[in-house]
């Protein structure tokens, strides 16, 4: 049984866990990140709309409506900082009779309220002058020109290597089964770990509620809420160059349609309530539900070239807003629970709030030698020709294309290997640099990629997974004669 102490111990390195760390990185303070899964980015986080909300959906004084603004304009120079993919490509809220323009105009005041800029209803012409693919039966439009999109992989993964950089630690397979309070501070075992910390910083997700309830009398209640996804060619990518919404829904916002930075178009999320905090399968009826309802609003989708659909599940507290603070009965246990959408487009300003207030509760100075800087994954495909080739002399693994249909080299697998925290998985370096992530869904590059993984790992080719451990690629026993 492994046993460490630390002034905070942060449950979860999804996109809020990480901010919370990159955050608690600037205070001296001993900070572990104690994740369930291989690596960071693997529930909520990985499986999500990829938008960076403007702000005007959120109740005015919630927390949802706080964090969103905040955090949509730290997205820009943390973009920056940090070396990831983000856009603001604004967003579109669609309408489709007049009876509706008054929710439209509710919609573009709740915005002013909460402190979103340029906010503007459009005309249906003018929406298709911007958006020839919208639909003859748009009325009207809300145009929220803050809006972008993102790489959550990239996001969450840039958080986690600067919060590395600046003495963060990360416990990978370290599934937390129990919360003890002690006068001194908490103790959490995992299977084979045993963490003492002063603070404990619940970002769990799905599995926030029950973290929350171990320490505290007040009990809250999380619902996954299960949605389903469509993830087109690039081919289809430019079909909108906006975030396509319409007007939103007791369950949220609706079937949006948009580009992703990396040049695809997504669509989705369908909305159902369950009760299983694992299930991430797909439904015939949930993709058709995409299929039919996008199409509401942009007409021809080229919904031939879907090459692959995925379903993420989002943490709905019953009380519909974010839980972010210190648990009242509970000292030292803070709460970042209920992070649905717009969680992705929260997280940073989710991450400075907490963080000051753990550094206040542990009376912690401030670090000399923080470094907010991180460098970005070499991407040789963005280079000139110049530049390529010089890079390919110096280090000649860039020149080896493992994956075609995403054009990622060798040198790029490397570098996601070695770096910290590093890819242990396929779907570790697929997040970092896009192995696996084109036309063919990693159906060629696969075995190339399990053998530098096994090669740098210093393990067998059966021994690598696709994420968690037990997701072996290999199983039994070669046959005499077989290829692998």
């Amino acid at each position: 049984m492994k046993e460490k102490s630390f002034d905070v111990v942060v449950i979860g390195a999804g996109v809020t866990g990480c901010a919370i760390a990159r955050e608690l990185s600037r205070w001296d303070l001993k900070v572990c990140v104690a994740e369930r899964e291989e690596d960071v980015c693997s529930g909520t986080s990985k499986a999500n709309s990829a938008i960076v909300h403007a702000g005007y959906d959120a109740v005015p004084g919630s927390l949802k409506a706080r964090f969103n603004v905040e955090g949509n304009r730290m997205m820009g120079d943390l973009a920056e900082e940090l070396e990831f993919d983000f856009k603001r490509n604004g967003s579109l809220v669609l309408c489709f009779s007049q009876e509706d323009m008054p929710a439209l105009e509710e919609l573009r005041q709740k915005g002013i309220k909460n402190g979103v800029e340029g906010l503007e209803i459009l005309t249906g012409d003018q929406v298709r002058a911007m958006e020839p693919n919208v639909t003859d039966s748009v009325t009207a439009a809300l145009y929220a020109p803050t809006g972008g999109i993102v790489c959550p992989f990239g996001l969450t993964i840039a958080l986690a290597e600067n919060a590395c950089e600046n003495g963060v630690e990360f416990s990978f397979n370290t599934g937390i089964r129990s919360i003890e309070k002690h006068d001194t501070g908490y103790v959490l075992k995992a299977e084979d770990t045993v963490l003492y910390a002063d603070c404990i910083v619940n970002a769990a997700g799905v599995y926030a509620d029950v973290f929350h309830n171990m320490v505290s009398e007040k009990k809250i209640h999380i619902t996954p809420r299960k949605g389903d996804y469509c993830l087109l060619d690039k081919e289809a990518g430019s079909h909108v160059s906006h975030t396509i919404f319409q007007l939103p829904g007791k369950l949220g916002k609706g079937i949006l349609v948009a580009p992703t930075v990396h040049g695809n178009l997504l669509t989705g999320p369908t909305a159902k309530d369950i009760e299983d905090k694992e299930c991430t399968a797909t439904t015939a009826e949930g993709l058709a539900e995409v299929m039919q309802k996008a199409g509401l609003g942009v007409k021809d989708i080229p919904f031939r070239q879907v090459i692959t659909s995925f379903c993420g599940l989002r943490a709905h507290e019953d009380g519909d807003d974010f839980i972010i603070g210190e648990a009242e009965d509970a000292p030292g246990f803070f709460d970042a629970a209920g992070i649905e959408s717009p969680g992705l487009s929260s997280a940073p300003a989710i991450g400075v709030y907490l963080a000051e207030l753990v550094a206040e509760k542990l009376q912690a100075p401030r670090k000399e030698t923080w470094n907010g800087k991180r460098k970005g994954f070499i991407r040789p495909e963005k280079m000139s020709r110049e530049e390529r080739a010089a890079l390919i002399k110096e280090h000649p693994e860039y020149g080896t294309i493992i994956c075609r249909c995403e054009g990622v080299s060798e040198g790029e697998i490397l570098d996601a290997i070695r770096r910290s925290p590093g890819a242990v998985s396929l779907d570790g370096i697929k997040r970092r640099v896009r192995q696996g992530m084109g036309r063919c869904q990693a159906g060629f590059c696969t075995p190339r990629t399990m053998e530098i993984l096994a090669r740098e790992l210093g393990v067998t080719m059966e021994e690598i997974c696709k994420n968690a451990p037990g997701s072996n690629m290999l199983t039994g026993e070669k046959q005499e004669g077989a290829a692998l």
